[in-house]
């Protein structure tokens, strides 16, 4: 018996628990954007030690290539889309949307206690044994990935709408009506002084994703026609990118000045409908695909511990770099002797370093959690409507809280947002 089947079911055991009605494709699609995320950070991250000073940059402000390839690899949109055509059909019509809410979040924020627990208890360390500004960057950038979960609630929360759209001709006014709001906000926010702050309406722009999970789901697209929608809309945001104010890259980077991810912009409402669109079209490839046993059993396992592999590749990747600039191997400059083979190192660390906690901290996503687990909202009224405002409260707050991490204001939010899930699960019965 290998390591592996000892700590995972086989891949045949794997197998036989596979419904045969399940769509595999979705689930390939969602851990697919959720490795692609890691690899993507753990390339792009540079760092550096500079006078008492952390500094941690991206390559991306340095090359106009890296930026294009953003087109290819910004795929998040795909995680929404995946989470929503997997869900959907979980709601039916007069349920407790509260209690439904409070089932997905109840996986969502399982290990997202223990990850703040970790940050709580080694920012209080690293206070007290790093200088100031090597200390800032890292409480900076600690939940920075949070973001993801606070939109992605809030999407889970519009479910019970999404779940309408029966008809092709529903899934496009919703898709057109979204994309025209974002076009609105962003030709005013952009040509009016004093109005940016705007821009985060255009929040909406993670329903994109979820309209096209349900048109999925529901088969209302054919590959056909999602392929002409998505070469459609990747001319659409080239006329874009050539004729209005955006920039190249669609993830954020300090040298922008009109970033497409914070506030998401129209370049990146375009982007989310050529990316689901190309998914659909590529589906019945994918779950072709996923039907041979070691690629299921690997998509099964990955997708048991996503969460895990999200979370805790972060600290893994600012540990590595904390540790690389202080013993004098900064990978920062593309141009240095050593950067290569610096980078090929730091990939190789981190395969090792996000295996081990994954392996590690699996549980935490899958073991129930005393006094958060087990709460239920039966029947749909104002218990059910105060548990689900509670929850997108706590939505808000998580993806606010990105903007400072765990210092300054983000403190302020991150305890919104956990006096919220407390007070969702207490209305909750167990």
């Amino acid at each position: 018996m290998t390591a592996a089947t000892r700590l995972f079911p086989t891949p045949s055991a794997v197998a036989a628990d596979t419904p045969a009605t399940r769509d595999r494709a979705i689930d390939v699609i969602r851990i697919g954007a959720l490795l692609g995320v890691v690899v993507g950070h753990t390339v792009m991250a540079t760092s550096t030690l500079r006078d008492d000073v952390f500094v941690w940059g991206n390559l991306l402000t340095a090359s106009p290539v890296l930026q294009a390839m953003t087109w290819i690899f910004q795929i998040m949109p795909l995680f929404f889309f995946a989470g929503v055509a997997a869900c959907v059909e979980s709601w039916r019509p007069g349920a407790s949307w509260g209690g439904w809410l409070l089932r997905r979040c109840t996986r969502l924020y399982r290990p997202v206690f223990a990850y703040l627990a970790f940050w709580a208890v080694t920012l209080t360390a690293l206070r007290l044994v790093l200088p100031e500004h090597v200390y800032e960057p890292i409480a900076g950038v600690s939940i920075q990935l949070l973001w993801f979960l606070g939109a992605y609630v809030l999407v889970l929360a519009a479910v019970p709408m999404l779940a309408r759209i029966t008809t092709a001709v529903h899934a496009a006014t919703a898709v057109a009506g979204v994309y025209l709001f974002v076009a609105f906000v962003d030709t005013v926010r952009l040509n009016a002084d004093g109005l940016a702050a705007l821009g985060y309406l255009n929040t909406v722009v993670w329903l994109v994703p979820g309209v096209f999970g349900v048109a999925y789901r529901r088969g209302l697209l054919s590959g056909r026609a999602a392929a002409l929608i998505g070469t459609a809309m990747l001319a659409v945001n080239l006329a874009l990118l050539w004729l209005g104010p955006y920039e190249l890259s669609l993830v954020g980077i300090e040298s922008q000045q009109v970033k497409n991810m914070t506030p998401p912009s129209l370049l990146l409402a375009g982007h989310a409908i050529m990316m689901c669109a190309f998914a659909i079209a590529a589906a019945p490839a994918i779950a072709r695909w996923a039907r041979r046993p070691r690629v299921w059993w690997l998509t099964a396992i990955g997708n048991s511990g996503a969460m895990t592999l999200y979370l805790w590749h972060m600290p893994a990747l600012l540990a590595m770099h904390v540790a690389f600039a202080y013993l004098g191997l900064p990978r920062f400059d593309p141009a240095a002797p050593d950067f290569v083979v610096l980078s090929v190192a730091q990939a190789a660390i981190m395969a090792v370093l996000v295996a081990t906690a994954f392996v590690v901290l699996r549980p935490l996503e899958n073991d129930p959690l005393p006094l958060w687990d087990g709460g239920t909202v039966a029947h749909p009224g104002p218990r059910s409507a105060t548990v689900g405002a509670l929850l997108c409260v706590a939505g808000v707050a998580t993806l606010a809280s990105v903007g400072w991490g765990l210092k300054e204001q983000g403190l302020w939010c991150v305890a919104v947002m956990l006096a919220a899930l407390v007070a969702a699960r207490r209305l909750a019965a167990a």
